[in-house]
């Protein structure tokens, strides 16, 4: 696997979505809670890479730690030192040149953000394999957010329930609560029982506006100002006609010029 980690970041479907909750026996509003909490929804950066978050502690822990004192930004005792974005790569790439297997475990992975070491448990052969199925299009991701749930009766159950405590414990450890994680839970998936879940088709389209350059203010599947500045932006420079709405032609024309 290249060290560019990029693939063709294809985003999500309305199949590859069903197909988990299906699976999960899991309603839309709470898996769409979950993935929003992790990742605000999206899992890919602007320039098609998973989004990812490098802890420092946990390469520590699987280095023994033997990094700590030469290179404290990427190898520590405690949690810290998030960059965030596209800078987490950065701090990645250092711990690469330390120890590249416990780098790579020692991250969190596209859309569910599934920890590296978690690969083997979750049935890939490694974490190299994970990723490498994960640079390629949402759709897989879910599929590894998938395993992760199923592999875990519990946290299944508990997600069924809307049991947002147990799922946050079983998800994000047992110090969820100091980032509230239950209760942004539970404020999602009643924001999305009222206003609804996001459209995939709009988030997709948002998605290939992002890649190319055109910014909508965000990839959540709602159209908003920022989504039809950016609609008529890439209408104006592909000329089509300016509608300000992802109409077919500008859907059409969108896929074509993302590639994906």
């Amino acid at each position: 696997m290249s060290d560019t980690f990029l693939g063709t970041a294809v985003p999500l479907t309305q199949a590859g979505f069903d197909n988990v909750t299906q699976q999960l026996g899991a309603d839309a509003q709470s898996l769409w809670a979950l993935l929003t909490v992790e990742t605000q929804g999206f899992g890919f950066l602007p320039d098609r890479r998973p989004k990812i978050l490098y802890e420092r502690h946990i390469f520590s822990k699987r280095t023994g730690g033997r990094y700590n004192v030469t290179n404290p930004d990427v190898s520590s005792s405690e949690p810290g030192g998030y960059l965030k974005g596209a800078a987490e790569y950065e701090r990645l790439m250092r711990a690469i040149r330390l120890d590249r297997q416990a780098a790579l475990e020692s991250t969190s992975w596209g859309l569910p953000q599934i920890m590296g070491f978690n690969a083997k448990t979750l049935r890939y052969l490694d974490a190299e394999e994970m990723i490498q199925s994960f640079i390629n299009d949402e759709d897989t991701q879910l599929q590894g957010a998938n395993r992760f749930i199923s592999n875990n009766a519990a946290l299944s159950d508990a997600l069924r329930q809307k049991e947002w405590a147990r799922v946050a414990f079983f998800y994000n450890g047992k110090d969820y609560q100091k980032n509230q994680y239950d209760r942004k839970l539970q404020h999602y998936y009643e924001l999305f029982s009222i206003k609804g879940t996001p459209s995939i088709e709009v988030r997709a389209a948002q998605a290939r506006l992002t890649y190319l350059g055109f910014d909508p203010g965000g990839i959540d599947g709602v159209i908003g100002n920022g989504t039809r500045t950016a609609t008529i932006a890439f209408q104006r420079a592909n000329q089509l006609s300016v509608t300000a709405d992802l109409d077919d032609p500008t859907l059409d024309a969108l896929k074509m010029a993302a590639g994906v």
